[in-house]
């Protein structure tokens, strides 16, 4: 088993950096690939605990995603996000248990709701691949990633609960909203709790190796205790991910630069493996089936996939029109505030500046999203880990008898194949067809760019002003020929990242360390200044990284020069 495990994640990932080579959607390859060497005669069978494939797959998964998430951009599609994840899983529950339980009656209603619980929450990783390579704007992708974080959880507090129903536990509607605060408020507090301590240790441990290590083990420490404590591991490890991601940008350069290949690697590793995994094991899956069910089992496969495609757009593009009635009610109530004079532009924080009326505005209204929008949305419904990991653990509940549970792991499996197969293939011809890219997007991050030069140049002038005065002080008049040269070049090009080392040869000065010293502050004050674009809201998040990342790489072209030096001299 353990040969086996190893040269499927070999495979996997060969295939995978094949796809990523060729420019194509790894997840959908490697399924296919999987596929189709499982009809090998040589490939044995794998077979792995559904419980096992969520407490180890699923945690470093689900983390890794939560640090990429703009948390700017999920708090303002909190609404969209929040209807998808928790509002479309538990109307596809129902769905695909009543029609599960009118075609299928053995499965009993119990057991049908288990298995809507079960396909009900798509898996954003497939679709978020392929929006990436195609430029999917951000407004569409952080919907997506969003909803990928909290639907798992959603789906999960409904199979603990179906579950139990089926283990002839009695339990109301109001025993599974109870349980589903108690799993939503204990996992959020256990994960902000793990994310608090684990920002502190960042912020005081400067050996990123180390850090990069806790990164890798505590998600699975949070999303542990928070089920064991009754809560969700999986908001456990998203809030956990969100509060890290958010103060990342506080932390060392040397962290960031360590943890983003990290968590590179660790994302291919796991989602090849995954996929892999539903490849070979689809053969097997339909081999088991009987000459006496096949036909009952192969039309209820049929009627769910056919539910989970049409359920959501069904749901999305109403509820969508809904939340626009409300949002022009809400701007008309706000507006005539505003005009009464009984509207007060607040501040979002102690310090910070006043909101203007365009950010409140911002405030009070959902991302637009046009139909286009909405119909690549509506087509990303790809099933994957979760839907599998739930489908192999139910088939080990005592309470279901053999057949049921079969035709559980089955239809979970068709489905999952299906939506990737169908979905995945044909969702970059939807996004091509539909004209949906990111124009806007580079529209918008071009202004946002030239304000934040803008205002970084004014607080760099005014952190300069006050370095020449404590250098005048501190060398005399006579050196300030050095600095002023020095802050001209900073001024001039601030991604010049030789800056250093031509005022080293070009200028006197001080000391080297001094001119170091005073590019550490020059870099220091323009992430200060991101990061305030940042929180007012005027800069976002993902473009904030971007830029971020180049002053990270002027930092360590700072450091590397420093640490270079002394042989150079020699």
């Amino acid at each position: 088993m353990e040969a086996m495990l190893f040269f499927v994640l070999v495979g996997a990932v060969v295939v995978a950096a094949i796809a990523r080579w060729r420019g194509w959607p790894a997840p959908l390859l490697v399924t296919v690939v999987a596929l189709a060497a499982s009809f090998l005669p040589f490939i044995p069978e794998m077979e792995i605990d559904g419980h096992l494939l969520l407490n180890i797959v699923l945690p470093p998964l689900l983390y890794s995603a939560a640090l990429d998430v703009s948390f700017v951009g999920f708090k303002r599609s909190l609404p969209q996000i929040r209807r998808l994840g928790i509002w479309l899983v538990l109307l596809t529950a129902v769905v695909v248990g009543l029609v599960a339980w009118l075609i299928l009656p053995s499965l009993t209603l119990p057991g049908a709701l288990l298995l809507g619980a079960i396909v009900a929450p798509p898996d954003a990783v497939s679709a978020a691949a392929i929006g990436r390579k195609l430029g999917l704007p951000r407004r569409i992708m952080t919907v997506l990633s969003g909803e990928s974080l909290i639907n798992d959880a959603t789906s999960l507090t409904l199979y603990r609960v179906f579950a139990a129903v089926v283990a002839g536990a009695t339990i109301t509607v109001w025993d599974g909203v109870w349980q589903f605060v108690v799993a939503v408020v204990v996992g959020v507090v256990i994960g902000l709790v793990f994310g608090l301590v684990l920002h502190q240790l960042r912020m005081r441990v400067a050996d990123p190796v180390v850090i990069g290590t806790f990164g890798l083990l505590v998600p699975f420490g949070a999303y542990a205790i928070a089920e064991h404590l009754g809560g969700s591991g999986v908001l456990a490890v998203v809030a956990m991910g969100l509060y890290v991601g958010f103060n990342a940008p506080r932390t060392d350069y040397t962290t960031r630069q360590q943890e983003a290949p990290l968590w590179l690697s660790a994302d291919l590793l796991l989602e090849s493996f995954v996929f892999a995994y539903i490849g070979l094991t689809f053969r097997r899956v339909l081999s088991d089936l009987g000459s006496e069910s096949v036909e009952h089992i192969l039309l209820l496969s049929a009627a769910v996939l056919a539910v989970v495609l049409v359920v959501r757009p069904a749901f999305i593009y109403p509820v969508h029109a809904w939340a626009r009635v409300r949002e022009r009610a809400r701007l008309q109530r706000w507006e005539r505030m505003v005009a009464s004079g009984r509207f007060e532009v607040r501040r979002s924080r102690p310090g910070r500046r006043p909101l203007t009326a365009e950010q409140m505005r911002r405030r009070l209204t959902e991302p637009a999203l046009v139909w286009k929008d909405n119909a690549v949305i509506s087509w990303a419904g790809m099933r994957g880990v979760v839907t599998l990991a739930t489908a192999l653990a139910a088939s080990d509940l005592a309470a279901l008898d053999s057949q049921s549970s079969h035709a559980i792991v089955v239809v979970a499996f068709i489905v999952t194949v299906a939506t990737l197969l169908l979905q995945g293939l044909t969702l970059p011809l939807l996004i091509r067809g539909l004209g949906v890219a990111a124009d806007v997007d580079e529209k918008e991050d071009a202004k946002a760019i030239a304000s934040v030069r803008a205002r970084s140049r004014e607080a760099g002038a005014a952190f300069l002003s006050e370095q020449r005065e404590l250098w005048a002080a501190k060398y005399g008049e006579s050196e300030l020929k050095a600095f002023d040269t020095f802050r001209q070049r900073m001024m001039r090009v601030e991604n010049d990242t030789d800056r250093a080392q031509e005022v080293e040869d070009s200028v006197p000065r001080p000391s080297y360390d001094d001119l170091v010293a005073l590019s550490r502050g020059w870099l220091h004050v323009r992430r200060e200044v991101l990061l305030a674009e940042r929180d007012a809201d005027n800069l976002d998040e993902e473009l904030m990284r971007e830029l971020l990342a180049a002053i990270d790489a002027e930092e360590l072209a700072l450091d590397t020069r420093g640490a270079t030096r002394p042989q150079s001299r020699a």
